[in-house]
């Protein structure tokens, strides 16, 4: 009997922590992660860290909406796009797959500088995505932030993992 309430134990903590299903709405990701794409969030691996450049994330907005998006500013940094470029720090950022471009500015025309806990994500569709460039998302504080992306299960035929 303590066996079996171990195992169920076991497999509650694995997928309440690794396996928290979140469905990606609308085409702020693409080509990356589509419309309606269901994937695993890690729960657990930003209470032990801290999120790194270009992970891909699952956070709570002010309104109360949850989106994923890319990390692209780190805390204490200063976010700036010109010239169709991030910059960071005044270096612009090198990136692949064009996550480095960016055709509109929003709120990133003038420097924007990040506070101890807050992140600047962007979605890797630039063009049509509702991210750290506008007022009604802005900087995104780190306990907003629910969790890591880390592999895509559904449509099965996309089945893959995420990583920066």
């Amino acid at each position: 009997m303590v066996d079996i309430i171990l195992v169920i134990a076991c497999a509650w903590f694995t997928v309440y922590t690794f396996g928290t299903e979140v469905t990606v709405a609308g085409s702020s990701m693409s080509p990356y992660m589509e419309n309606e794409d269901v994937v695993l969030m890690n729960r657990l691996s930003y209470e032990l860290s801290s999120p790194d450049r270009f992970d891909v994330v699952v956070f709570r907005r002010e309104d109360g909406r949850v989106n994923v998006k890319r990390v692209i500013g780190l805390p204490g940094e200063t976010v700036q796009i010109y010239g169709g470029y991030v910059f960071i720090d005044g270096e612009r950022l090198k990136a692949d797959n064009g996550l480095d471009e960016v055709s509109l500015a929003g709120l990133a025309e003038t420097p924007v500088t990040l506070g101890e806990d807050e992140y600047f994500l962007l979605g890797d569709n630039r063009d049509s995505s509702e991210d750290s460039r506008f007022i009604n998302v802005g900087n995104v504080k780190k306990d907003q932030i629910l969790g890591k992306v880390w592999i895509r299960i559904l449509p099965v035929r996309r089945f893959s993992l995420i990583g920066p």
